[in-house]
């Protein structure tokens, strides 16, 4: 698929949780305004700085009415330690096989080498209305705050 671009409708998908869970976006989709961000790995300096942003800022996100989900390539396993590590409240979704950041057509950084990190910001009808690409985690804090609390 093409990259997902602001206007686009969310596609429908399913991944293996931090627990091991089955998550199908579709528990959600409709109901909440959906910030889904796409980072290279799990316990590194960058990923590890944007997941504490988004457990900082989560209880600000519940209550707005958004959900906030992780999704990387590393195992259900890692994904368990690292929210453990940092007690993230959030989802985290094991992309191993690299399907999702296919479907979303997130881009790979550094001649192809690291994955990209990308945010999405998905309204509750399920059009996307932020598309964030950067491989500075902090550059993508205030944009997404900013499209959540307008979305409100």
């Amino acid at each position: 698929m093409d990259e997902i671009k602001v206007g686009d409708k969310l596609p429908l998908f399913g991944a293996k949780d931090q627990n091991g869970h089955d998550f199908y976006i579709a528990s959600v989709l409709h109901k909440k305004v959906l910030v889904i961000y796409f980072y290279p790995k799990d316990d590194t300096p960058g990923c590890t700085k944007q997941a504490c942003f988004f457990r900082d800022q989560f209880e600000e996100f519940k209550d707005m009415g958004a959900e906030v989900i992780g999704i990387s390539g590393d195992s259900v396993q890692s994904h368990k330690q690292f929210a453990k590590k940092y007690n993230l409240p959030f989802t985290l979704l094991s992309d191993d096989d690299k399907s999702l950041r296919k479907l979303f057509g997130v881009p790979t950084n550094l001649l192809g080498l690291l994955p990209g990190r990308v945010t999405y910001v998905v309204d509750k009808k399920g059009i996307v209305r932020l598309v964030f690409d950067s491989m500075n985690a902090e550059n993508h804090f205030p944009k997404v705050l900013e499209m959540v609390k307008s979305l409100m």
